[in-house]
């Protein structure tokens, strides 16, 4: 089947391309990027007044299966990814069990084949049932296909540990993602030390517990010659340390998502544990530095975290509420109000760190509009204006403290390997 996507404007970050142009897909391929294609006996997507970009990348999302179903499942999850304009999305491995074997990469491997929107991509966990203790079995889980190492949601205290798992990192030429989180420090905490943990009296968890271990892991990193990626990037002397690290040229990346450079600890209260996740939303400053940082390209990629939680678990006190926001229904639009619009990060910046930066970091062949790729694209509406409502989300989890933003951009269609898997009817296709 040939599919013509029409008159939108193509912005390719890797090509530097800003340009009204047509593109031509046969099966799951790019034949063509030019002018005025012949469009005799071709399905034609209209996409006059929209931006095509590359297909959204997220190397971080909870699809909570195996074992937390009640919470998200592979298809739910994907369903959000691709309304959100991902079509590839990569999995965590908090999962239960954990990510740690050949069996269960390839049990969520099989099941995203069949049920999966978006392609799928594992992270296989650096210790045995994220525990901290003994390594997993990372050979057998890299010849099935882990394009990362991560215990994201803990992080492995032991030195000698994280050692071992930088070695298998470096042997692999795949990145250790590091969830950066002193245990001691943070333990019992549940949302950032200082003036809004005071004024509710819950308790706080240090900006000294992530920068802390973002020192550990960029030491070793370089002590090691490894690769490292640093996940959600929350406080103002992460992103120091990050500058100085590349400075040095060290081999580490980072990311930052869109709760952690929006949102302020004053809106913290204790009857809205929406606004509970990990790192915790943190102070004014913090916030600032972040925002510098992907300015400044400090901070490589923006990642979601999307962990969706069922009601159950937010409907309790905030000390027992669990940790997370969904975010991949979200994502762009706060990124295009809130980066582009409001800080004037140009365009073109947020698109690379929504495709070909998280490509280049995991190792994947995508990322960008080119003859002879895969026809992973996501269509755009920047005039397009709304209010977040997540009673309209694809996705199990509700939990999110951007109900109600006023917003404005969004994804109206998301094309997976040439076949179209979302399109809102804002979009016309003959």
């Amino acid at each position: 089947m040939e599919l013509i996507i029409k008159g939108g404007t193509i912005v390719n970050p890797k090509t530097g391309t800003n340009e009204i142009l047509d593109i031509l897909i046969r099966d799951d391929i790019i034949i063509d990027i030019k002018k005025n294609i012949n469009v005799k006996g071709k399905k034609i997507i209209n996409a006059k007044g929209m931006i095509i970009t590359p297909g959204f990348i997220d190397m971080h999302v909870h699809l909570r299966e195996p074992g937390f179903e009640y919470k998200e499942t592979i298809k739910t999850g994907t369903e959000a990814a691709v309304a959100g304009g991902f079509t590839t999305v990569a999995c965590m491995p908090n999962t239960k069990p954990a990510i740690h074997s050949k069996e269960i990469v390839e049990l969520i491997k099989d099941k995203a084949d069949k049920e999966g929107k978006a392609e799928v991509l594992v992270i296989g966990s650096i210790t045995k049932d994220l525990k901290g203790d003994e390594l997993s079995k990372i050979d057998e889980m890299h010849e099935s296909g882990i394009i990362a190492i991560s215990d994201d949601g803990k992080t492995p205290m032991k030195k000698e540990i994280m050692i071992q798992g930088f070695k298998k990192a470096k042997e692999f030429n795949i990145p250790l993602i590091s969830h950066c989180e002193d245990h001691n420090l943070s333990k019992g905490g549940s949302i950032n030390e200082g003036k809004a943990s005071k004024r509710t009296k819950i308790n706080g968890i240090p900006s000294a517990a992530e920068y802390l271990i973002v020192e550990r892991d960029i030491q070793l990193c370089d002590k090691l010659d490894s690769k490292l990626h640093i996940a959600h990037v929350s406080t103002k002397e992460s992103v120091d340390l990050l500058r100085r690290a590349k400075r040095r040229g060290i081999n580490v990346t980072s990311e930052a998502a869109p709760h952690h450079f929006i949102l302020t600890d004053d809106i913290i209260a204790s009857d809205n544990t929406y606004t509970k996740v990990n790192p915790p939303i943190r102070s004014k400053e913090d916030v600032d530095e972040v925002i510098k940082g992907i300015l400044d390209g400090t901070i490589d990629v923006i990642a979601t975290d999307h962990a969706p939680h069922d009601e159950d678990s937010k409907s309790t006190s905030y000390d027992k509420a669990a940790f997370g926001i969904t975010g991949l229904e979200t994502s762009f639009p706060l990124c295009y109000t809130y980066l582009v619009l409001k800080n004037k990060i140009p365009f073109i910046k947020l698109i690379e760190m929504m495709t070909i930066k998280p490509a280049e970091i995991i190792g994947i062949d995508r990322g960008s509009l080119e003859v002879g790729k895969k026809a992973d694209i996501t269509i755009l509406d920047l005039n397009r204006e709304y209010i977040i409502d997540s009673n309209e989300f694809y996705s199990k989890g509700k939990n999110t403290p951007f109900n109600g933003y006023k917003v404005k951009g969004k994804p109206v269609c998301t094309i997976v390997k040439g076949k179209i898997v979302y399109k809102e009817d804002t979009i016309e296709c003959l």
